[in-house]
């Protein structure tokens, strides 16, 4: 961490690895008899898969997802003797990069079980998973494809899953029929398939209980701080936390307007901070809230956190600049320089996510370069 550089940095993320861990522990003891993976695609969800990945694996995790093979190379000195999961599978060309590095593609379709079976014949043995859709519809074998598959008698015998697999469409709901349903079609598949390890939960999945763990769990956002479960309090730690600098506090009289399309009008003299954060960091135009096209649906936009209070944004958020009403707080007390607190330790990532209509995902890998980020803690 220097010092100097994020003292003055214009915005900055700090990192609570320490957190990060817990938050896996926690997952980990709540799988029960299952084993939790970690889930370190997107760069670990924006966060740095250079320090996230080290932090995980001290914490004990030994199982990890990534999206894509060039993802799973970069890990693979991470996490020595970690397996990792390449969630995109194995196409024709990039063979070599898991046969090289160790990688265990999940097969998504025929086609990908054709590719695979070819680069067996070539290479020899090597792990694969058997990725089946049981209702998300997104990837996967049919179920009925899946348990063909394991009662055909001419299935080649280099061909043997270390894991079973598929996604819940509906977790973070536990209410939702379809998580019942998919159970069920899994069932069918895991025992197919009896005496493979069976995986089903991702975070949500972990909160519906333990007929939903299986053998291994795959937990993702909640490890990095965000809800697992819609409408219910979130018991994980905050993991960043987003701050910028006030680059200045102007006094706006009543009846006058600000930002772009006049959005932001006053109906009391007020005093606005002018602050050097805007969706080219990934502080997405959509929380401005009231008065943009875009967010109509919801009148509130996203709140920051300012000397012990939440101030409330205002106008619309644009490329590096954005605007916070902090007339609430002392005179004095707000200045220039000032950092406020987009999301972390006061204002949950999720809240300001959904004063943009999206999710706590999609602000954590947006997250853009120009934060200067600090890690603090370990495992």
């Amino acid at each position: 961490m220097h010092i100097p550089e994020f003292l003055s940095a214009s915005s900055r993320l700090t990192i609570d690895l320490t957190a990060l861990a817990d938050n896996w522990r926690a997952m980990n003891e709540r799988s029960g008899k299952a084993r939790a993976a970690a889930v370190l695609k997107a760069n670990a969800y924006g966060l740095g898969i250079e320090q996230a990945a080290p932090a995980l694996y001290a914490a004990g995790a030994r199982d990890f997802f990534v999206a894509s093979a060039e993802e799973g190379v970069e890990l693979r000195p991470l996490v020595p003797d970690g397996r990792i999961y390449i969630l995109a599978g194995m196409w024709p060309g990039n063979e070599e990069l898991f046969f090289d590095n160790d990688l265990v593609p999940i097969i998504n379709s025929e086609e990908q079980l054709a590719v695979f079976m070819a680069a067996l014949s070539e290479h020899g043995d090597h792990p694969c998973v058997l990725h089946v859709d049981t209702g998300m519809n997104r990837l996967g074998l049919s179920v009925e494809e899946a348990v063909a598959l394991a009662n055909d008698p001419a299935r080649p015998a280099s061909f043997s899953p270390v894991l079973i697999m598929s996604h819940l469409a509906c977790g973070d709901d536990p209410k939702h029929p379809m998580n019942l349903y998919q159970l069920d079609r899994f069932r069918e598949v895991a025992t197919a398939f009896e005496g493979i390890p069976a995986s089903l939960a991702n975070s949500g999945g972990v909160f519906l209980g333990k007929d939903y763990h299986f053998d291994l769990t795959r937990p993702g956002i909640a490890v990095y701080g965000g809800e697992a479960v819609n409408g219910a309090v979130n018991p994980m730690k905050a993991v960043v936390t987003a701050e910028a600098r006030i680059i200045q506090v102007r006094t706006v009289p009543s009846g006058a307007t600000a930002s772009y399309g006049a959005s932001a009008r006053f109906t009391r003299d007020s005093r606005i901070a002018t602050v050097a954060i805007g969706y080219a960091d990934g502080y997405h135009r959509s929380v401005s809230g009231g008065g943009v096209t875009l967010r109509q649906s919801m009148p509130s936009g996203a709140y920051g956190f300012l000397h012990g209070r939440r101030v409330p944004h205002v106008g619309r958020v644009t490329m590096d600049l954005s605007l916070f009403d902090v007339t609430d707080l002392p005179e004095k007390a707000v200045r220039a320089g000032d950092y406020i607190e987009l999301f972390g330790r006061n204002i949950a990532i999720d809240d300001v996510a959904r004063a943009g209509g999206t999710i706590g995902y999609e602000l954590l890998t947006s997250l853009g370069h120009r934060y200067h980020r600090t890690y603090i803690g370990g495992a």
